[in-house]
């Protein structure tokens, strides 16, 4: 039987164009994993972490120290989502259409529409990923860049006091953040920015050694309700890089995602697990500083939340969704692969009594492998 989707190969790749368009800033700038392997919902992809290595003196000896061995963990990705985008047509439409604009016309429209709505998905599922990361900085309800380009410079810090890989750090931020760097006079001067990519062609480009990109699904914050907590310690005082947080005193809620600050403790910490009885867990690398007993704890004010991160932090795992081995009803399938995205499309096409039916698929996951090469930036 000849390959049934050959012929719609040309409308596929026209559609790929447009969708390629679309304003996507996660996707380009995360480790993509991505595959025309199929993925079963919920299967767990594993990758390896390994820990801070630790120095010993040199000791000149008959033979070297017989030692070295490290623990190694591991982190897991998950495949949540195998989504699919239908687009059908019976004798009827095509009849109707083909007196008008034509059939190929509409259905690249289809198509394109389908695969924008799954990266719009995929972008959203990449964007919530804020609630993993360490650090914060910024102020709430400000938008970001509004004098100078000093944010970046602050992302910078963090993820370099951090230790995170100084090679391809990413800025995503949204479009209000970033209509703020194009009013910028020195961003807008030539002879003061370098170029005039951003004067000329829009491009955001690297500021301070971050790759600036816009996303449409940046997320906007509800703060918990939690006043008045108290942190405590069982030993009287917590130890920089402590991740879980006992409290005291206080009512309400402390959310994942909140940026929580104690007194005496410049840092701006985001909560990666919410309060649970009398305990909630920070992100890694955990406290800056030492803590003493019955410190004050102040949750800060809802924010929306642009993102810096080391690209090989974020790792998004796309595979096509899962078959019998039987196989199933369809006639023909192909895998379109977006360039500029790296997505990998499944295209299905299914005939039916007068009927056919496209399908546009993928299943994906995502997972913060390094919340300590993550920041928040406030706006």
């Amino acid at each position: 039987m000849p390959n049934t989707l050959t012929g719609l190969l040309p409308t596929l790749y026209q559609a790929v164009d447009v969708v390629s368009r679309e304003l996507v800033g996660f996707i380009p700038a995360v480790t993509i994993d991505s595959s025309a392997a199929r993925a079963a919902l919920n299967q767990s992809i594993d990758s390896p972490v390994t820990r801070a290595a630790w120095s010993s003196d040199v000791i000149p000896a008959v033979t070297p120290p017989d030692d070295g061995d490290q623990i190694i963990d591991s982190r897991s990705l998950t495949i949540t989502k195998s989504r699919r985008v239908p687009v059908s047509w019976n004798g009827e439409q095509s009849l109707a259409i083909n007196n008008g604009p034509g059939v190929e016309n509409v259905v690249r429209n289809q198509f394109a529409q389908a695969m924008r709505t799954l990266c719009n998905e995929v972008e959203a599922d990449l964007a919530a990923l804020y609630a993993t990361a360490s650090l914060a900085y910024g102020a709430p309800g400000v938008t970001p860049f509004a004098a100078d380009l000093s944010d970046s410079a602050n992302v910078l810090k963090l993820l370099l006091d951090n230790g995170a890989q100084t090679t391809d750090l990413q800025l995503i931020i949204n479009t209000t953040a970033g209509a703020k760097i194009r009013t910028l006079d020195q961003m807008n001067d030539v002879s003061a920015a370098g170029d005039d990519s951003l004067l000329r062609q829009g491009i955001l480009g690297d500021i301070h050694g971050l790759a600036i990109r816009e996303s449409a699904q940046i997320k906007s914050t509800t703060k918990g309700t939690g006043v008045s907590y108290g942190a405590i310690h069982s030993l009287g005082t917590y130890l920089p890089g402590e991740t879980i947080i006992e409290v005291d005193f206080g009512t309400g809620t402390i959310l994942a995602g909140d940026i929580v600050t104690f007194l005496g403790d410049p840092n701006k910490y985001v909560v990666a697990s919410a309060l649970s009885g009398n305990t909630f867990t920070l992100a890694e690398p955990g406290l800056r500083q030492f803590l003493p007993d019955l410190t004050d704890i102040t949750i800060g004010s809802s924010y929306t939340a642009n993102m810096g991160f080391n690209r090989s932090a974020i790792v998004l795992a796309t595979r096509t969704p899962a078959l019998p081995d039987q196989g199933d009803m369809a006639e023909d399938r192909t895998i379109i692969t977006d360039p500029h995205s790296g997505l990998a499309f499944e295209v299905s096409v299914y005939r039916m009594y007068r009927k056919i039916q496209y399908e546009v698929s993928l299943a994906w996951g995502v997972a913060n492998m390094k919340p300590e090469s993550t920041v928040i930036l406030q706006g």
